[in-house]
């Protein structure tokens, strides 16, 4: 029988925001960490959060372990290895729209799944474990296997597994590489969340009914295809419906929005709200996040726009 508990499983980088000029914001995110960060925010304190990564002994990774305590998200068992280190990406923005360059080749997450006995502990008896197809590609083929196997039996004890495939194509070797893995991901998965020009891209579906009609052929139960300001997809015990999306008429920073739609969607549904009603509660604090800088919302923000 699975607990209350929440883990989120992945990448914790550092991140550099620029202001213009020289003047940078450090701080901490990743898609993982970030749709966990709405989860913390949304789920209530009864919910015990962890995240499942790895870590170094640096002075950065002290400081984001110091940071996920500080707001109330534990690391489970997650190992901290002597000598690793964080990635690190910088963000640049034209307009709203983002960009990224990256410094993750040494980082410590690729450590992940390295002691397959702690991972298999920090799984252990959750109501939820969220996981990407970031994780799966900064991580070798074995050590894919490993995480798969581990929330495989997570999801047979009883936890409810979701998955974003967030496809990216420069961490991935190849195309068909990529769909080996998040396929063999979405076959241990309850609640996908894909977004659809991710699956256009890697499956080259015509629509987000397309996407969602495959994802339903390979056993995933519920599905929320995003689309960016045009309606998500819902698909759920045979039904299908269109939720549409809140138009934000100038957004500031839409780097968080989809990893805050997944956090929200997932936090109304351990509350009981319906897949439609999460839908539409996700779309709300998406549009909020956008106007916002940086990928981590305050949590009143969040809250905020979950009640209103």
């Amino acid at each position: 029988m699975a607990g209350n508990g929440i883990v989120s499983i992945g990448e914790c980088m550092l991140e550099l925001s620029g202001r213009g000029g020289e003047d940078w914001r450090m701080g901490f995110a990743g898609d993982t960490l970030n749709t966990l960060w709405a989860l913390r925010a949304l789920a209530g304190p009864e919910r015990a959060t962890n995240y499942v990564s790895a870590f170094g002994d640096d002075p950065f990774s002290r400081d984001q372990i110091a940071f996920l305590q500080a707001n109330g998200i534990g690391i489970g068992q997650s190992p901290v290895i002597s000598g690793a280190r964080p990635g690190l990406y910088a963000i640049t923005l034209t307009g709203a729209e983002r960009s990224f360059t990256y410094w993750r080749n040494d980082s410590a997450a690729k450590q992940l799944a390295s002691d397959p006995q702690r991972l298999a502990k920090s799984l252990k008896n959750q109501a939820l474990a969220y996981f990407s197809g970031i994780t799966l590609a900064i991580l070798d083929p074995a050590s894919r296997r490993v995480l798969l196997e581990a929330v495989g039996k997570a999801r047979q004890a009883g936890s409810l597994i979701a998955f974003d495939a967030n496809y990216r194509p420069r961490l991935w070797k190849s195309l068909d590489e990529a769909r080996a893995a998040i396929d063999e991901a979405l076959s241990v998965t309850d609640i996908a969340l894909p977004t659809f020009p991710d699956e256009q891209s890697l499956h080259g579906d015509a629509s987000p009914e397309a996407t969602a009609d495959r994802l339903a052929a390979a056993g995933v139960r519920e599905i929320v295809v995003k689309n960016g300001e045009l309606p998500a997809h819902v698909c759920h015990e045979d039904k299908a419906e269109s939720v549409p999306a809140v138009h934000v008429p100038s957004p500031v920073d839409t780097t968080g929005a989809g990893d805050s739609f997944n956090g929200t969607y997932l936090a109304a549904r351990l509350a009981g709200l319906s897949p439609v009603e999460a839908t539409g509660k996700a779309h709300a604090v998406a549009a909020a996040v956008v106007q916002v800088r940086g990928a981590l919302a305050p949590y009143e923000t969040l809250r905020a726009a979950f009640a209103a």
